[in-house]
């Protein structure tokens, strides 16, 4: 680790050890008391209007561009490119996204949750037939709310360029936000869902700084 890179708090101790608390009792808390009736008051709400798809859409541009990015990135490394600082926030976002993926795709599995809403047809749901739990290991698209991976994707972003571009905090926040009120609002996730994918996104982006290759580049701040 690079004394850059601790003195910018990347690795700091007990910063993890308050981010995951944090995590567990916010999660804990909305799934207990939060989580189905909001999702009913939001599907009262809106009807399924989907206005508020575009918000939602945010956490897709990432997890679209990412696996791309890294493939030109390679070729273009295989030609003698050499990323400057704007080339390694590229990088380093599409590997955080990429590593949230794999992450929240393993924890869908591992939790089993079902959905506030019927999205594919049959699938158990809140609002279809009154099914809201979790079923650990259970497998399916239909036990695959939590973490939402929208929300982990855009998170990623926002956890690296929380560093690299530091004087737009403001913007990479408003982002994960946006992308959560967007899955919420339209029911697609419940709160809990949202709350933890932002946090794991958000943690694989700032360990994404901490590689090795990366870690030098992590106090070198575009913005």
């Amino acid at each position: 680790m690079t004394a850059e890179v601790a003195r910018l708090g990347i690795a700091r101790p007990s910063g993890l050890v308050i981010a995951l608390l944090s995590c567990v009792v916010l999660v804990v808390v909305s799934i207990a008391f939060v989580d189905r009736p909001l999702a009913l008051f939001m599907h009262g709400l809106f009807h399924r209007s989907h206005w508020l798809l575009p918000l939602a859409g945010i956490g897709q541009i990432p997890k679209s561009l990412a696996g791309p990015a890294l493939i030109v990135a390679a070729l273009a490394g295989w030609f003698g490119w050499r990323p400057g600082r704007l080339g390694w926030s590229i990088v380093a976002c599409s590997v955080a996204v990429v590593i949230a993926g794999s992450a929240k795709a393993a924890l869908k599995f591992a939790f089993g949750r079902t959905w506030p809403e019927p999205w594919l047809g049959s699938n158990p749901s809140l609002v279809g037939n009154g099914a809201y739990g979790f079923s650990p290991f259970h497998g399916g698209e239909g036990w695959a709310s939590f973490p939402s991976g929208h929300t982990a994707a855009i998170g990623a972003v926002a956890g690296v360029l929380w560093w690299r571009a530091p004087g737009l905090r403001w913007l990479w926040a408003l982002l994960v936000v946006l992308t959560a009120a967007g899955l919420v609002a339209d029911t697609y996730h419940f709160l809990g869902d949202v709350i933890a994918g932002g946090y794991l996104g958000f943690a694989c982006g700032r360990a994404t700084l901490l590689m090795p290759a990366l870690a030098p580049h992590a106090a070198e701040p575009v913005v």
